[in-house]
């Protein structure tokens, strides 16, 4: 509560008149247990005191799909999160545009889809138009192939070291495919046993869409579409049995060529972040249509 006290007090200081906040979404993303009860979903009240102190010309409010549907409990009852949005700011005169966007149609060779609320006191924050889509091919075909642990001059640009077992079937498994529905060359245990999952684990992505949401678990070829689509090769195999680069990560999130993460950062460290990070470029297309007040 003192960091939250500092932050305001700071904002007050610098006449803050826009507020972007991302409040956490671990609560209510599909990729987490959904309880309605998580302590962290009641974090929104944060952003509502915030906007009351500092009564922003702008909000954006962004989360995952879940946040349209979960409640919290407000003075004791049970409240959608959407519903307290609007009993708190509408009395504000506010204008509130709850709606659902996937990166893939604002410039980003990736699908991600978050729920925005745009906010603004001149009118209603329309989105801008879609974009055409880019596709893994697009954006990552131009870096050269890599094996597991192999290196290029690219600078981010090389491969995790991978187990051997994985590596055996991953180069079975056709671009878009899963390992699992490998007739002979599929995941096993130590013992040989086949290994039971998700369709969207042990997979290659496709070269001809945008890429699938990047996770924090994307270091992890049993965590969801997380291999390199590769390329068939003329021993009937496929190249880059491995989990995507840095730089491909970094590419198919929309950073510029010129960032670079901290030095002291770990790869593991960079991988989650970029995974819980929100693709810039969507942020930069939704500002493009924030309302300019009237002035006549």
């Amino acid at each position: 509560m003192i960091l939250v006290i500092k932050v305001l007090n700071e904002a007050k200081q610098q006449n803050c008149n826009f507020l972007l906040a991302t409040p956490p979404c671990q609560g209510m993303s599909v990729a987490g247990k959904m309880k309605e009860d998580d302590p962290r979903n009641s974090l929104i009240k944060y952003v509502i005191k915030f906007i009351k102190e500092l009564q922003p010309t702008h909000i954006l409010i962004e989360n995952v799909q879940g946040i349209l549907k979960t409640s919290i409990l407000v003075n004791d009852i049970k409240t959608k999160v959407i519903d307290y949005i609007n009993n708190e700011l509408k009395p504000l005169n506010y204008f509130i545009n709850p709606t659902l966007v996937n990166t893939s149609d604002y410039g980003t060779a990736q699908s991600r889809k978050r729920a925005i609320f745009l906010i603004s006191k001149f009118s209603k924050w329309e989105l801008p138009n879609k974009e055409n889509k880019i596709t893994v091919k697009d954006a990552i075909s131009y870096l050269p192939s890599l094996e597991s642990e192999e290196t290029s001059k690219i600078q981010y640009h090389y491969a995790k070291k991978h187990n051997k077992r994985h590596i055996s079937f991953l180069k079975y498994t056709p671009t878009g495919k899963t390992a699992l529905h490998n007739e002979i060359h599929y995941p096993k245990k130590e013992d040989g046993t086949r290994i039971k999952g998700y369709s969207t684990t042990y997979k290659r992505i496709s070269w001809d869409k945008p890429a699938p949401t990047i996770t924090m678990a994307n270091g992890s070829v049993s965590s969801q579409n997380n291999v390199h689509p590769g390329v068939l090769k003329e021993d009937e195999t496929y190249s880059d049995a491995r989990v995507l680069s840095l730089k491909e990560i970094f590419i198919l999130t929309g950073l510029p060529d010129d960032w670079h993460p901290p030095k002291w950062a770990s790869e593991n460290l960079i991988r989650q972040v970029i995974g819980e990070g929100v693709p810039p470029k969507l942020i930069d297309r939704l500002l493009s249509t924030i309302p300019i007040k009237n002035s006549e």
